[in-house]
């Protein structure tokens, strides 16, 4: 039933438009207009002005053939750089870009896919139940689209992100994440005239770091520092250094001790150069700044938005696998709202480089798997949120 050609010229369409993030009030204009046929009531939240977007997100409420609670289908708007002038090649059946840029199949393979199923839906009178869409901005800044999301516009108990890579996984298990950012604190001096004077906050930023568990530190575990910056000449000790960087994990109580050996690995560099140096004033220093940035879903296997998408899957001969993913993505915040929310993915591949590629038949299984779920959900009837 996926009009095979209609979804490559949709995904065509959208990723033509710029909208990197901060930016996605055209790809939104451009969704409403496609959506129209369907007769939809639509709302655009006040996440844009929270976020410093050109336009908040938008949801968008499709009636059903029954009155149960709707179905939550998202996907987000933005992209990462360089996203700006796409110009998407099909060759032997996979979209790339032209080369200068990524090709935005993260995430608009997932709303094509979406807004394919739903032409489908409608061209051939399926029965399904209330919809809710939720298309998000800001999702590659930080989640900042979902974490600002209006959810009195969500009637939804549960649903489905549409935005990872294999075709025939359910993500149930995403980790927590904290993001941090240290900055040391010491003095400048004339690296050749008195550089005994100066207090090198490079150095002490390397021994605490040198201590550090970086990288995977169990299978539920990793950590990562991506910023270290230091502005200065090479004739001046740098005063200042600025490190962020995250812990993610499946386990909170992990979560928090490998934050804790972080932090404490910089207070225990500057305690003993005070120690070794018998300091009598504030330097050096440091200022420490942790937050969560999004908490862990952990769905059973046995909620209907599992089985709805096993079940889908049975109906189209396929076996749908139950993973756990290392990576973060607005599900988190849904669920961290009350909103339980799987991941399922489009065959995006290589996303956030200028090699990203997608397979249209990867996109077209998506496409019919999202189609025997809508039904799914309907025959399978009613359930609260929980």
């Amino acid at each position: 039933m996926i009009n095979h050609e209609r979804l490559a010229e949709i995904f065509k369409k959208l990723v033509m438009i710029d909208s990197v993030s901060r930016q996605e009030a055209g790809i939104s204009e451009v969704i409403c207009r496609m959506l129209t046929p369907l007769n939809p009531d639509i709302h655009v939240d006040d996440a844009g002005l929270k976020t410093g977007s050109d336009t908040g997100n938008l949801i968008v409420r499709i009636a059903g053939d029954t009155d149960g609670p709707p179905l939550m289908l998202n996907a987000h708007m933005d992209t990462v750089e360089p996203g700006r002038g796409v110009v998407p090649e099909l060759s032997e059946g996979v979209f790339i870009s032209k080369g200068d840029t990524i090709l935005g199949a993260d995430d608009k393979s997932g709303i094509a896919i979406i807004l394919e199923a739903l032409q489908v839906i409608r061209e051939n009178r399926l029965p399904h139940g209330p919809i809710d869409l939720v298309f998000t901005i800001c999702e590659e800044i930080g989640l900042l689209g979902a974490k600002n999301l209006d959810y009195n516009l969500i009637q939804a108990p549960f649903g489905y992100a549409l935005d990872t890579s294999g075709t025939e996984a359910f993500i149930n298990r995403a980790p927590a994440a904290n993001h941090f950012e240290i900055q040391v604190y010491g003095r400048d001096a004339h690296a050749g005239a008195d550089p005994e004077q100066g207090i090198n906050a490079i150095v002490l930023a390397s021994q605490a770091i040198a201590n550090l568990p970086l990288g995977r530190i169990d299978d539920e575990t990793t950590c990562n520092i991506g910023v270290f910056e230091a502005s200065g000449t090479t004739n001046i000790v740098p005063r200042h250094v600025r490190i962020k960087g995250e812990v993610r994990s499946h386990d909170e109580a992990k979560l928090a001790r490998v934050t804790e050996s972080i932090t404490s690995a910089f207070d225990a560099a500057v305690t003993e150069y005070h120690r070794q140096h018998d300091c009598h004033d504030a330097l050096p220093y440091l200022d420490i700044s942790v937050h969560k940035d999004f908490s862990a879903t952990h769905i059973p296997e046995d909620h209907p938005v599992v089985t709805l998408a096993r079940q889908a899957g049975h109906a189209l001969g396929r076996q749908i696998a139950i993973k756990r993913s290392g990576g973060g993505s607005d599900a988190n915040v849904f669920f961290e709202n009350g909103i339980i929310t799987g991941v399922i993915g489009t065959g995006m591949t290589d996303v956030h480089s200028t090699r990203e590629s997608i397979r249209l038949d990867d996109m077209i299984k998506t496409a019919e798997l999202l189609v025997e779920i809508i039904q799914n959900h309907v025959r399978q009837g009613s359930f609260s949120r929980t």
